[in-house]
């Protein structure tokens, strides 16, 4: 599953900043595992921070899996000198499924509350973004040897770079958590053409590109791992 993905690196460093409105709907193929993911994004600032959100659904062809993160920025003081810095507060959620002796079952992921402080940053021209966020991680239901391993922690760094003349975005981000004893390292950067910048095609919002998973210890499966995926975006 994702987290936050390409087009955060851009808000994620306006939350404080900007009156911007983004949301963008991405279709992924991975070559790895067979399978398709959606994944609708959303992105909405306000007097006070802002909201963001995503739901990824997987399809192999049938709808397998779906998760949610859903992210609270606040910002209270967005006119001060200290605007680069926010209140972090998070939610992820969801389930996978599986068929077995012709009986579909669906199995829920452990939930995670999150909280702590996000640091932004940007070029003159907002042409490059970044943000690092440091956050406690609350799972619940999380055991180890018969032991609740509720506290836990993540560091989460988001980038964004758009290039030729805004014809080409590089963004993603980093995650670094873990799971009571287990450290959990995942990264997805993605790479899109922008089709908008073809001339007469200035409202056709479509991107086409793709980005590489980078994983160590994550969804049950011990070590590192790559796993490409191509697709399209379209931005609204």
């Amino acid at each position: 599953m994702k987290n936050i993905t390409c087009f955060v690196a851009l808000i994620a460093v306006m939350m404080c900043l900007s009156t911007v409105k983004a949301q963008n709907l991405q279709v992924l193929y991975d070559t790895e595992r067979d399978c398709v993911t959606s994944t609708l994004e959303m992105f909405r600032p306000d007097a006070f921070g802002s909201t963001f959100y995503f739901v990824d659904l997987d399809y192999t062809p049938r709808a397998t899996g779906a998760y949610i993160e859903i992210a609270r920025e606040l910002c209270f003081w967005q006119k001060s000198n200290w605007n680069w810095l926010s209140i972090h507060v998070e939610f992820n959620g969801g389930l996978t499924s599986y068929k077995a002796a012709g009986t579909n079952y669906a199995v829920p992921f452990n939930n995670a509350w999150l909280a702590g402080l996000t640091y932004s940053g940007h070029s003159a021209d907002f042409s490059k973004t970044w943000s690092l966020s440091a956050m406690y991680k609350a799972i619940p239901d999380l055991e180890e040897d018969g032991e609740k391993k509720i506290h836990n922690f993540q560091i989460t760094g988001v980038w964004g770079i758009n290039f030729f003349d805004g014809w080409a975005t590089f963004s993603g981000f980093a995650d670094f958590w873990s799971e009571g004893s287990t450290f959990i390292f995942l990264s997805e950067p993605q790479f899109w053409v922008n089709l908008n910048k073809i001339k007469g095609w200035e409202k056709i919002n479509l991107s086409l590109g793709g980005e590489v998973e980078f994983s160590n210890n994550f969804g049950g499966m011990d070590g590192f791992y790559t796993r490409p995926a191509v697709g399209a975006k379209w931005t609204f």
